[in-house]
């Protein structure tokens, strides 16, 4: 989902395999994905998508008066926090630790690619097995 912050701006849905970039948003004065190749366009990540990071994952400490935070990790699981507050950035990620880091946080220019979306419950009389796919190991329905 896209934070309420970007709903001013043109968006698609992540997929498996989307290769995305951290951004300012000049029309919502806020921080985002995009893709890699269309910088104006929102790139809206479901809760429990897992992202893998190029490099360690940065984020500004505010006000620049003090250096970035570089965190120890390149991959993620998105989630919204705070849901029930209306006017607050949601956008976050939860890093292997289990910190949360907003996404409103992320230095510019940071990529990204979207690894696996979350899962859905699968129909009656379906089960899910563990598929392995350009290298990374997921579960589909069969």
């Amino acid at each position: 989902m896209c934070d309420y912050s970007l709903h001013n701006v043109m968006s698609t849905p992540a997929k498996v395999g989307d290769e995305l970039v951290s951004t300012r948003f000049p029309e919502a004065s806020t921080r985002g994905f995009c893709a890699a190749d269309r910088p104006d366009v929102a790139v809206c990540v479901m809760p429990g998508t897992e992202l893998a990071f190029a490099a360690d994952i940065e984020c500004d400490r505010g006000m620049g008066l003090l250096p970035n935070r570089k965190y120890h990790a390149r991959v993620a699981r998105f989630r919204q926090i705070d849901i029930d507050k209306p006017y607050v950035h949601h956008d976050a990620l939860e890093l292997p630790s289990g910190q949360l880091v907003m996404v409103t946080s992320l230095i510019e220019g940071q990529r990204v690619t979207v690894l696996q979306l979350p899962a859905e419950p699968a129909p009656e009389g379906e089960t899910a097995a563990p598929v392995e796919r350009a290298g990374y190991r997921h579960w589909e329905v069969v």
